[in-house]
């Protein structure tokens, strides 16, 4: 006898989803219409499928090993000897399976639920300068794309004309069709080509775009670019890319390249920059002013300070929602290369003091 659990590879315990996901891999595998199909393999996993899916015949199966049908013996078919009236749209008697046939055979007949239309997804380079990376900016770009016809307002139809139904799909917005199958008649469903799925159809075409609802112009797209952005990364807009005759628009995609600055560099959200100083400074101490992003600052420089060694300036690096981060400012000490007489003789008394 036929062991349905192992023909679906599921223990006896399955769940009634488990063994639901066991069949629609399995029909995708063995279907005879896809390459490399096997039609015997196929009958007996959508009998084990047949069974184990109906309560009253799963219980059946558990306890004596079979199913009944009319007090007779194992229910027979028109199809070698299975019985396909319980899947979902096929008639006959007994229950009805609540399993979707287009969803396990949409690819192979064409079945299933329609994918939307969707216009072309666009891509397009900015430069910013490095301030614009750390703070944020807005720009304007006037690209040429296929748009929503402006005229019509993506109608299709002339100023003041009505939409009618459409005669194709008697405004129901798309087609039917039959196939016949491995199976019998499956019947698929597709936007109706006329109308593009929308049921009705402009009286008056708009004279701009022919009916279409888009077409080919310039369009000022308006770009925010949000404070602390980094090199290379790409902002999505949706629904501003190629709009297409009947459904939704692609996404326009912006990739921000940003210019090097010759003072500073980044960190995560801290900035870096030097500050060169005298070596007297280094040994007793001084003030500088520094330059950062947002003004001049005066910067005090401790007494023996080190070469390398890093003063932070809290607050003056890149936004990071309601926080900034810090600029780091890193000491790089002049050593001078060349000595005056009077130097020297003052660094030879430095020495002798042991300094």
């Amino acid at each position: 006898m036929k062991n349905y659990y192992d023909l679906l590879g599921i223990p006896k315990t399955a769940t009634d989803e488990d063994i639901k996901k066991a069949f629609r891999k399995l029909a995708h595998k063995y279907h005879p219409d896809k390459k490399g199909g096997d039609e015997a393999k196929f009958k007996e996993v959508s009998e084990a499928y047949s069974v184990l899916s109906d309560k009253k015949k799963r219980a059946e199966y558990d306890t004596y090993g079979k199913t009944f049908a009319g007090g007779g013996g194992p229910q027979q078919g028109g199809f070698g000897g299975f019985d396909f009236s319980n899947f979902q749209g096929f008639g006959g008697q007994g229950g009805s399976v609540e399993f979707d046939l287009g969803d396990i055979f949409g690819d192979v007949f064409g079945g299933g639920q329609a994918r939307a239309k969707r216009g072309r997804d666009i891509s397009i380079d900015i430069e910013l300068s490095f301030r614009e990376s750390v703070f944020g900016t807005e720009r304007r770009v006037l690209l040429s794309k296929t748009s929503a016809c402006d005229t019509c307002d993506g109608s299709g139809a002339k100023k003041g004309s009505k939409m009618i139904t459409c005669s194709s799909c008697n405004g129901k917005g798309e087609i039917r069709e039959s196939r016949n199958s491995f199976f019998g008649t499956f019947t698929s469903a597709r936007p109706c080509p006329r109308c593009h799925g929308r049921g009705q159809i402009p009286e008056t075409l708009c004279e701009a775009c022919q009916g279409a609802g888009v077409r080919k112009r310039q369009e000022e797209i308006h770009i925010v670019v949000p404070a602390g952005v980094e090199d290379g990364e790409m902002i999505r807009m949706p629904g501003r890319g190629e709009a297409v005759q009947g459904g939704g628009a692609g996404d326009l995609y912006v990739k921000l390249h940003i210019k090097a600055d010759t003072k500073f560099s980044r960190e995560g959200n801290n900035l870096l920059t030097s500050l060169p100083i005298k070596l007297s400074d280094a040994l007793l101490g001084g003030e500088y002013r520094i330059t950062t992003l947002d003004g001049e600052e005066t910067l005090s420089v401790a007494p023996g300070i080190s070469h390398g060694e890093v003063i932070r300036v809290r607050g003056k690096g890149v936004p990071a929602g309601r926080a900034r981060g810090d600029l780091l400012v890193r000491v790089d000490i002049e050593f001078p290369k060349k000595l005056s007489k009077n130097a020297r003789e003052l660094i030879e008394k430095l020495r002798q003091e042991g300094l």
